[in-house]
């Protein structure tokens, strides 16, 4: 079992869309959460069968990961302006949040809810800009955006690693 200290609490936010669950996907696949005999396939997360049909999350779920001895738990939580009170719920106790924001969207409503959240649970926020492929993506855009918010964008080059 592992001792409190060897725990961290994430919850990933943002508004619908802009690749909550994706995101949750690739940490457990990276994490080696799966052998290589299973293949969980897509949207991991979105087990419930409503979920897959209309393709949202509507329920927070929680994963863990193990990373360098360190457990993680992850909590996923709906993007969905009608599940404000559920997104409200995950941001409350985290020793950090991971807000998503969509390059080719940029800003929406649910991320300025998300930012609310975040900082009203005091926890350490990173920004996590997503779709960056997308040819409307903009980048530089959401860096305005979020510095407008009061929340820093960190980026970096693979070469400074």
């Amino acid at each position: 079992m592992s001792s409190p200290i060897n725990i961290r609490n994430i919850t990933i936010i943002a508004h619908v869309d802009h690749g909550k669950t994706t995101l949750v996907d690739a940490l457990l696949k990276q994490s080696n959460t799966f052998s290589e005999r299973d293949d969980p396939g897509e949207l991991i997360m979105d087990s419930n069968p409503l979920e897959r049909e209309k393709g949202i999350t509507i329920l927070a779920k929680n994963a863990s990961i193990t990373y360098r001895g360190i457990k993680i738990n992850i909590i996923d939580t709906p993007g969905h302006a009608a599940f404000t009170a559920m997104r409200a719920r995950g941001a409350k106790a985290p020793d950090i949040v991971v807000i998503v924001v969509a390059a080719d969207d940029g800003l929406m409503p649910q991320t300025e809810e998300a930012i609310n959240h975040a900082k009203a649970s005091g926890a350490p926020i990173i920004i996590a800009v997503n779709k960056i492929d997308k040819e409307q993506a903009d980048p530089d855009r959401v860096r305005n955006e979020m510095a407008t918010k009061d929340c820093l964008l960190y980026t970096s080059d693979a070469a400074d690693e």
